[in-house]
């Protein structure tokens, strides 16, 4: 959420930026809304403080006698909270159409944030790492799974519908592995291990910036909870409403499962791993500062954590800049990382990285006060480390070796028993 002096400040900008990202809103009746309710306020005060004036002077009319006067003020008195009743109602029903065009209002962008329409408008920044070559046709992650039975599409379809999977054998073992590389190579940096919840509020989908625009890509339960797409919702919601020490960067990384409807999405990706109803996460969350050169510091951290992991996986990827069109809502700046998938003969998106100032904290209510006690909001920033099972995809492509095994790199092996390398059933 926006200051809403900012909006007032630069309404045209706000409203620029709303057209870049696609979304939908009136700054011009935000403000008006917002005009009326501060009229609406002035006039409360106004009509208050005539109150308290007149009953104030009613117990010095009782006792000098004057009952003439005291049925006047009395009658006066009930006039003004006819008034006041009327008027607070109102300010009900323009606050909530204020708040509902505020929840939709934008966050600002970066200065070097790309302009345009779609990921095809994102701006590539460097490539890392060569696309491996094959003397054969490369075979596909679908068909290698089949092949080394590593997890079976059709019975998980059969069994959940559609975009839904089994993980099997070694190809469930990859799963897990991927996710404690990460998460070792996280802690080592700082962050700390976060299991989270899974169902969630509705509030803290709100809070954190993804409702209402993200409704429809979420999983409905009982009593107005949802389940989480990412350990983002309840990780900044952790600290939601509390004054915090962030004299040194929040880092945390959590693990767990998500799930997203895809809705929008029917016919995209539908062969394999690609785009699935349920997957799994590692995610980098930081809260610190707010403090603009900080939290872009802590942007390429949290990136080079990202790339880090790819090297680790040897796997080729390139860092695009991500554009206006594509950065979704309550963003200032973001990365995507996108790893060479030989099946699609291009780099698909794997990781992101998104530094979202003060949005999700003014939101969520989540400040710190600075040395001379003066409260701020804090900055947040996120970042994907790792989705399996979409990385499985490039480790799994990318490693096949013309003798019919696949390789599994050094740094998994740990995790995979000692595993160097996947043989056909």
């Amino acid at each position: 959420m926006l200051d809403i002096r900012l909006i007032r400040e630069e309404a045209e900008r706000v409203q620029q930026i709303a057209q870049q990202k696609g979304i939908e809103i009136s700054i011009a009746d935000l403000l008006a809304f917002d005009k009326e309710r501060r009229t609406i306020l002035q006039d409360l005060e106004q009509y208050r403080m005539q109150r308290n004036q007149l009953s104030q002077s009613m117990p010095q009319l009782a006792k000098q006698g004057k009952k003439e006067e005291m049925e006047q003020t009395k009658e006066e008195v009930r006039r003004i909270n006819v008034h006041i009743s009327s008027l607070e109602n109102s300010l009900g029903e323009v606050e909530a159409n204020l708040r509902n065009l505020m929840l939709r209002v934008p966050n600002i962008i970066s200065p070097d944030t790309p302009i345009g329409e779609s990921d095809a408008d994102n701006v590539e920044l460097r490539r890392v790492g060569e696309v491996p070559t094959f003397e054969a046709p490369p075979l596909d992650h679908v068909t290698l799974g089949e092949k080394y039975d590593l997890f079976d599409i059709p019975r998980g379809v059969k069994v959940a519908g559609t975009r839904n999977y089994f993980l099997k054998g070694i190809g469930a073992y990859l799963h897990r592995a991927v996710q404690s590389l990460a998460l070792d190579l996280l802690t080592k940096r700082g962050f700390t291990a976060m299991d989270v919840p899974l169902m969630v509020r509705e509030e803290m989908f709100t809070n954190t910036g993804f409702f209402p625009l993200g409704l429809d890509q979420t999983y409905a339960l009982e009593d107005q909870k949802y389940l989480v797409g990412t350990s983002e919702v309840p990780l900044i919601s952790y600290f939601s409403g509390e004054v915090i020490d962030v004299e040194q960067p929040v880092r945390l990384a959590g693990v767990s499962n998500c799930f997203r409807s895809e809705a929008g999405s029917a016919g995209r990706d539908v062969r394999g791993l690609y785009r699935v109803h349920q997957f799994a996460k590692v995610e980098q969350v930081v809260l610190c500062k707010n403090d603009p050169e900080l939290s872009e510091q802590m942007l390429q951290e949290i990136l080079k954590n990202a790339e880090d992991l790819l090297h680790l996986l040897e796997l080729p990827y390139r860092v695009v800049a991500v554009c206006t069109g594509d950065i979704g809502q309550g963003v200032y700046k973001k990365y995507d990382i996108e790893t060479w998938m030989p099946s699609r003969e291009s780099y698909g998106e794997t990781q992101s990285a998104s530094n979202l100032l003060e949005f999700q904290a003014r939101r969520s209510n989540i400040r710190y006060r600075d040395e001379n006690g003066q409260l701020h909001y804090c900055h947040t920033l996120n970042n994907t480390a790792v989705a399996t099972p979409r990385i499985l995809i490039p480790l799994l492509e990318n490693h096949q070796r013309p003798d019919g095994t696949i390789y599994i790199p050094q740094a998994l092996r740990p995790y995979m028993n000692g595993v160097e390398e996947i043989k056909p059933q």
